[in-house]
């Protein structure tokens, strides 16, 4: 026995333009309730070198923020990095007034450390060039 298949008669053109406009909109209401990214910082990037002048690997980078003369106590911020193969190092702070202590160690190197100001949302550059310990 076969059956017959119905066909659908009616469909309406503004039935399926409700449910075109739907589906278009729901996309741009869920990325309305995502939060935004946090895409404004400040960067603290360096370099380290021997004292030859080469530069330095595998150098511990550790960067602290420190309060500002004058102002309230800062929460203790800590970050630690390793020196690449070309000595550099990276850090990425919140934009804004903030000073950090920068300390750069190596084995066989004495340890060095400078203070950088972050003012806003900008790129600060710091080199170190760490002298050999004395036997």
């Amino acid at each position: 026995m076969k059956k017959k298949r119905k066909k659908r008669i009616g469909t309406s053109l503004i039935g399926t333009s409700v449910l075109l406009l739907l589906a278009a909109f729901v996309p741009v209401a869920a990325a309305a309730k995502k939060k935004p990214a946090l895409d404004t910082y400040a960067v603290i990037s360096g370099s380290v070198f021997q004292e030859s002048g080469y530069a330095l690997a595998d150098a511990a980078v550790t960067l602290v923020a420190e309060p500002a003369s004058g102002g309230a106590a800062v929460k203790e911020q800590k970050m630690e990095a390793v020196s690449d193969a070309r000595g550099e190092f990276i850090f990425r702070v919140p934009p804004g007034p903030m000073n950090y202590a920068i300390v750069v160690a190596a084995k066989g190197y004495q340890s060095l450390r400078k203070s950088v100001a972050v003012e806003g949302q900008e790129r600060v550059e710091v080199t170190f060039q760490l002298e050999r310990e004395s036997k």
